[in-house]
């Protein structure tokens, strides 16, 4: 079941056109630091610029488990995922896979399936992908630390919906709802964003 999960998440779809540029597969998604705050970002990817959430850490070019650093690193969007049961249209450029109550990720290092998806409950410490709050309404998956593991250098470091404020996350990169499903459109497998 795993398998299918991760091909889901790592499966492209065509978007169709609607008189908008669409960036390519290796198009660059810039995220820095706000000037005079550490723990929020401007992601700039065109003309398009928005305000997001860093981790409650700051960026870090050593990032650890449970440091709640936002990685200093280019990382390549691999997959995505949405709440099951919302209507919302999402026009993702790449297909997104539906949450359920028993899907979450694995965040513990010394686990066979750190960093990785897996199918609850789930004996080891991991995260539930659906949540009672927005910020997993949408969510993609950023290659930290997932094509080639390292044991506690970090997981489920995500692309998703912000809290109220921008409050800081656990080391993920946050964006408004609004300004996610702005975005949404020009990400493709392999897009890139460059936290630096």
């Amino acid at each position: 079941m795993e398998h299918l999960i991760v091909r889901v998440l790592l499966q492209k779809r065509p978007m169709p056109d609607k008189g908008v540029r669409r960036a390519s597969p290796t198009g660059t998604i810039v995220v820095r630091k706000k000037p005079g705050d550490r723990l929020k970002a401007l992601v700039r990817f065109g003309p398009l610029t928005f305000p997001a959430a860093l981790g409650r850490g700051g960026i870090s070019s050593f990032k650890r488990e449970g440091d709640g650093c936002t990685p200093r690193a280019p990382m390549a969007v691999l997959g995505g995922f949405r709440r099951g049961g919302m209507l919302t249209p999402d026009g993702s450029g790449i297909a997104l896979f539906r949450t359920g109550a028993r899907d979450g990720w694995c965040d513990a290092p010394m686990h066979a399936a750190y960093n990785r998806y897996v199918r609850l409950p789930f004996s080891a410490s991991h995260e539930t992908l659906l949540r009672t709050d927005a910020l997993y309404d949408f969510g993609f998956v950023l290659d930290w630390n997932f094509v080639s593991r390292r044991r506690g250098a970090g997981s489920a470091i995500f692309l998703h919906v912000a809290r109220p404020g921008y409050a800081p996350t656990e080391g993920c990169i946050a964006l408004k709802r609004q300004d996610m499903l702005r975005l949404m459109p020009f990400l493709r497998r392999g897009t890139i964003l460059r936290v630096a």
